[in-house]
């Protein structure tokens, strides 16, 4: 969406569906965060880290570049959790949040 404010001066903003779905996502998470007792912001680096991808296979072909994406970041993030003694459902929450948003920037990398 761009909003033209004049004087040369345009905002540009993200389509609608993303932003409900950012502001969405910023409410679950500062949710969430409440329900630690110490160390609240780390909820948000669990989600960061599980929403990132990597692609791990590319190969050139005849009609362009194959990648084959894969969200690493989740399974580092399971695999800390699962090792860890400071297991929490909240920490285990933002990282399927951010799984979710990692599914959609690969359906996003292929289709998109």
């Amino acid at each position: 969406m761009d909003f033209d404010l004049g004087n040369g001066v345009t905002l540009h903003l993200p389509a609608l569906h993303i932003t409900i779905s950012a502001i969405i996502i910023i409410f679950l998470l500062v949710r969430w965060s409440k329900q630690l007792k110490t160390r609240r912001f780390t909820i948000f680096f669990y989600f960061l880290i599980s929403a990132y991808i990597i692609p791990l296979y590319t190969r050139s072909t005849e009609n362009g570049v194959f990648e084959l994406w894969f969200p690493i970041g989740f399974l580092f993030i399971m695999a800390y959790l699962y090792s860890s003694k400071r297991y929490h459902s909240a920490k285990l929450k933002a990282s399927a949040l951010g799984f979710c948003v990692a599914i959609y920037q690969l359906v996003f990398q292929y289709f998109g």
